[in-house]
């Protein structure tokens, strides 16, 4: 089942439950990502964050994939006068 992630509690907790599903501790995703483990645990809490590139390292590191969904239009833009 595709569940939206549209907020940082929700990327929060799917990572965590992604890292959970790996066996893996905050700490030793922190030790993959190279971040602290701070950054971690505030990520999982949904601590809103513009440290997008770590977020995703984290996201990569505990086998996550993302990818974005949206319908791409079939037809082009209708020009304007």
């Amino acid at each position: 089942m595709f569940t939206p992630i549209i907020s940082a509690a929700d990327f929060g907790a799917t990572l965590a439950r992604a890292r959970k599903g790996l066996g893996l501790t905050q700490r030793e995703l922190a030790l993959a990502v190279g971040v602290g483990e701070r950054f971690i645990v505030e990520l999982e809490a949904g601590k809103p964050t513009a440290q997008l590139g770590k977020a995703l390292a984290a996201a990569r590191a505990a086998g996550m994939m993302l990818a974005d969904t949206a319908e791409v239009a079939t037809t082009s833009p209708t020009p304007r006068p």
